[in-house]
C-alpha cells in the first residue's frame, strides 16, 4: 500500500479528479486510488472521512490531506522536485501559473455545454458564441505556450508539466465534441490525447457503466 491515496470520482466524467491523477500516472509515481462514484446514495457517506466538502479530488499523504485540484498539483510538484512539476526557467513557470490559474477558475460557458465525457462522441456539435469564445481562449493558450516555451518538447512548455495536467480534461472535451483547432494547438491536443496516461484514463472511463444525467450534454452522440 502507498502512502498516497487519491480519491476520484468517475473516470468517464470527473475532469477535476483527471487532473491530479494524470499527473502521478504519467510520472509512474506509485499511489493507491479511491474512486467513489458521483450523485449516488453512498457518495455522502463515502466521502465523510475526508476534509473536503464532499467533494473530489483529495489526495491523501499518510494523515495530511489536500484538496481542489491546483492544490494537489502544488503540492505534488514540491513533493516531487525532480519531476520538474513547473517549468524551470522562471518566466516561464510564471506563465504556466498563469495559465493554470486561469484554467481553474474560467471557461464557465465551455465546461457548461461540453462535460467531459469519455465514452461519447458529439457529431455535429454547435457550440454557443460564449463557448465558442472559450474554445478560441483555450487554443489562443495553447498556441501562445507552445510557440514561446515549448521548443524543448511537445508539451506546453516543452517538458510535461502542471500546466498539461490542468488542460487534460479539456483535450478530452475537444476530441468528444470534435472541436477543430489550428494547427499548432490540434498537434498540442494529439500529444496529450495519445499519451500513455490519458489513454489509460480514457480506457477506465469507457469501461465504466454508470449514467450520470447531470453531467450527460442535450446533445445527439454516439458511442465510441
Amino acid at each position: 500500500m502507498s502512502d498516497l491515496q487519491l480519491v476520484i470520482g468517475n473516470c468517464n466524467y470527473s475532469s477535476w479528479s483527471l487532473r491530479p491523477w494524470f499527473f502521478l500516472a504519467y510520472h509512474g509515481v506509485d499511489f493507491d486510488v479511491k474512486r467513489v462514484s458521483l450523485f449516488t446514495e453512498t457518495m455522502e457517506k463515502e466521502l465523510e472521512p475526508y476534509f473536503s466538502d464532499g467533494k473530489v479530488p483529495v489526495l491523501r499523504d499518510r494523515e495530511l490531506e489536500i484538496w481542489d485540484t491546483l492544490a494537489i498539483l502544488e503540492y505534488l510538484a514540491e513533493c516531487f522536485p525532480e519531476l520538474q512539476g513547473w517549468p524551470e526557467d522562471v518566466r516561464a513557470r510564471a506563465v504556466a501559473r498563469s495559465v493554470s490559474a486561469e484554467m481553474h477558475s474560467s471557461f464557465p460557458d465551455l465546461r457548461s455545454e461540453m462535460p467531459m465525457n469519455c465514452r461519447r462522441r458529439f457529431v455535429g456539435f454547435k457550440p454557443s458564441p460564449a463557448a465558442e469564445r472559450d474554445i478560441q481562449r483555450v487554443a489562443a493558450i495553447w498556441r501562445y505556450c507552445r510557440e514561446q516555451f515549448g521548443r524543448n518538447g511537445p508539451w506546453l512548455f516543452g517538458r510535461f508539466s502542471v500546466a498539461d495536467c490542468m488542460f487534460a480534461p479539456v483535450v478530452m472535451r475537444f476530441v468528444g465534441y470534435e472541436i477543430e483547432l489550428d494547427k499548432t494547438a490540434g498537434r498540442y491536443m494529439d500529444t496529450l490525447y495519445n499519451s500513455h496516461a490519458a489513454r489509460t484514463w480514457v480506457a477506465l472511463g469507457q469501461a465504466e457503466t454508470e449514467v450520470i444525467k447531470e453531467d450527460e450534454a442535450p446533445w445527439p452522440s454516439e458511442a465510441i
